[in-house]
């Protein structure tokens, strides 16, 4: 059952029900895992599944309670009803722990029938389709922008990470950064239906694996140079990184994060006084837009870093 939104979240799994819970992951993971390619593929809305993501739950309170150790805050910020993007800047490697220790908050305070969506990279069904489709049940689909249209037209609520996974593997000595790369395309998207931006932030994540650098123009032009891309694609990023389980690592490969406590803020809705296509269309109106949200989200990040220095 959801909670108050201001209530603080209390215990749920303990270390003696932990392994019963780790069980049921485990088990839906192997369920997931050998599904077939052509089901929960990021292309339906309607793969969501609120039972199965009420199944995960006590696996996830575990970790939100014992391992990240999460404070969080801003929750009343968020509309009790209706269309609206959640917009963030997340850290932390492939296992992303504030953005998956947040949609933990979002369904305990809101429950699970609640529609909510998150846009993710396509490329995660191919290499690791096993947690791609169980990321579907919970309401991941492909970071293509007409599923986002279907997903706000439902008035569900629609996460997104615009800076995708170099923003997740962005170097320590920018993690005090909000890092879009100039990606504007969640300002057209929330001018063009109407949509709130709530921004959230974190502090935390970049300390669960050390990003020391990124390597991929040096890649890039190694692949201009005959040298094919490792899976068969541009990874986007290619961080060279210290984190479990491999020690020192080189390329976007997975990681455990390290046991560092997370704190999390929902910040207030950010509304434009124009909407519609013509406003989605006027390039000056959306570099404006994207300024102002950019603007009040690095302000937000640094009062954050700041309660840790």
């Amino acid at each position: 059952m959801p909670i108050s939104v201001t209530e603080p979240l209390l215990p749920q799994t303990t270390w003696a029900t932990l392994g019963p819970a780790t069980i049921t992951f485990l088990r839906l993971f192997w369920q997931a895992s050998w599904a077939s390619p052509a089901s929960c593929n990021g292309w339906s809305l309607d793969d969501r599944n609120p039972a199965l993501i009420d199944q995960m739950l006590p696996f996830f309170d575990w970790f939100y309670h014992h391992y990240f150790r999460v404070k969080t805050e801003g929750w009343e910020q968020i509309p009790a009803q209706g269309r609206l993007l959640l917009v963030g800047s997340h850290n932390g490697g492939l296992a992303a722990p504030d953005a998956v220790m947040m949609t933990y908050d979002w369904i305990r305070r809101f429950g699970s029938d609640r529609p909510a969506y998150a846009l993710m990279d396509p490329q995660m069904w191919r290499v690791f389709p096993g947690v791609a489709r169980m990321a579907t049940w919970a309401g991941c689909i492909r970071a293509e922008s007409h599923l986002a249209v279907q997903a706000l037209r439902r008035e569900a609520a629609v996460l997104i990470y615009p800076g995708g996974v170099r923003d997740v593997f962005r170097p320590h000595s920018l993690r005090n950064q909000v890092c879009f790369f100039g990606e504007k395309g969640f300002i057209k998207l929330a001018l063009l239906e109407s949509a709130p931006i709530v921004p959230l932030i974190s502090h935390g994540a970049h300390d669960t694996l050390w990003v020391l650098a990124d390597f991929h123009a040096q890649v890039v032009a190694l692949h201009q140079r005959g040298w094919p891309w490792p899976l068969g694609f541009d990874p986007g990023t290619f961080p060279l990184y210290l984190g479990l389980p491999w020690g020192l690592a080189l390329g976007p490969l997975p990681n455990i994060p390290l046991p560092v406590p997370l704190h999390t803020r929902v910040c207030a809705p950010i509304t434009f006084s124009r909407y519609g296509p013509a406003a989605a269309h006027d390039a000056a109106y959306v570099n404006e837009c994207y300024e102002r949200v950019h603007g009040i989200m690095q302000q937000e990040l640094d009062h954050l870093f700041a309660l840790y220095e």
